[in-house]
């Protein structure tokens, strides 16, 4: 396994990533059986980078990751936790708590269910208003001191945020949505990750399976499936959408890669410092995606697929209206 290091501070990990959200509920049931083995399989692979947050599934994932790292030793990965994001039993979102008493509670609770005493990078999921984040970064760093904590990380936030929250302690990485259909972090946030010596851990690197190459017109009829509330999977967007998907099939098929590989080796492909998360739950999809380390793309290739997926070339917004407002950046 190749791996990369997050920034100039943090934590040396896989080149890939393991998110582990769909795992707890978004696109439907899971199967426990079927996510707890490719977690394992994601291990035995070498991935070393586990990504979760405390509000998925209400923290069904969280207590899912601790069965699936049973007997693991705790230096062989590198737990990811997102935090603060309240989430109701109806699943509706309804805000964000940064607040430093939180963030300490919080993390208390998420050490209980992952049966773990410390997490390695800690972030809040999204940028609390009513919060400075000034206040949310001193009081990661105090669990940091603490020892409860390795790193800061934080989530979809801008520029100016990151700045700020590296003032008061080394950001390791910022995870955000970076993919071939979701390039906003290149204007401004990408170039500042790289002055600061910041990394960034990629997930939506197929867009919610939009560009895996699998997605199909007519969408998922599973029970449960939040796409179906995604402004690039609405009948008005998808067609257009998936007609992108089929330009870069020509392209991949060309170097005998499918859609989805070539999509997350250009991920891969835009800095040392980028490590793509890949949001498998079954073991068929992981072992498609793992190729994908082996992608070299050449200048002429990153042309071809730009070529068939301009910047800004998708349809709809990446999340709901509602939810867009929370994001530091566009699509």
């Amino acid at each position: 396994m190749q791996t990369r290091q997050l920034g100039s501070t943090g934590p040396t990990v896989s080149a890939f990533g393991l998110g582990a959200m769909a795992m707890s509920g978004p696109y439907g049931t899971s199967d426990r059986a079927e996510s707890i083995a490719t977690v394992h399989a994601a291990l035995d692979a070498g991935i070393t980078l586990i990504d979760t947050g405390d509000h998925y599934g209400s923290g069904h994932n969280e207590l899912l990751l601790a069965e699936a790292l049973r007997g693991r030793p705790r230096d062989s990965y590198v737990l990811s936790v997102k935090f603060g994001a309240m989430m109701g039993a109806d699943r509706r979102f309804y805000g964000q708590d940064n607040r430093p008493g939180a963030v300490k509670t919080l993390l208390a609770y998420t050490l209980t269910r992952l049966g773990t005493d410390h997490v390695d990078i800690y972030r809040p999921a999204r940028l609390d208003p009513a919060v400075p984040i000034e206040e949310t970064a001193g009081a990661v760093k105090e669990l940091i001191d603490a020892g409860l904590v390795r790193h800061l990380g934080l989530s979809e936030v801008n520029a100016d945020t990151i700045r700020r929250a590296h003032a008061v302690a080394p950001v390791a990485d910022l995870q955000i949505e970076y993919s071939l259909v979701s390039r906003a972090v290149e204007t401004e946030v990408l170039p500042t990750l790289r002055e600061l010596g910041i990394g960034l851990t990629a997930y939506g690197v197929l867009a919610r399976g939009l560009i895996s190459g699998h997605w199909r017109p007519g969408g998922s009829s599973v029970p449960g499936d939040m796409r179906g509330m995604h402004p690039r999977f609405a009948d008005e967007n998808v067609a257009h959408n998936l007609a992108l998907v089929e330009a870069l099939r020509r392209v991949a098929d060309a170097r005998g890669r499918t859609v989805a590989q070539l999509a997350i080796a250009w991920v891969a492909a835009q800095g040392e410092s980028i490590v793509p998360l890949v949001g498998a739950r079954s073991r068929e999809r992981l072992a498609e995606a793992l190729p994908a380390l082996d992608v070299t793309l050449t200048p002429a290739d990153l042309a071809e697929i730009e070529r068939a997926i301009p910047a800004g070339s998708a349809r709809g917004d990446r999340y709901p209206a509602a939810m867009m407002s929370t994001l530091g950046v566009g699509n």
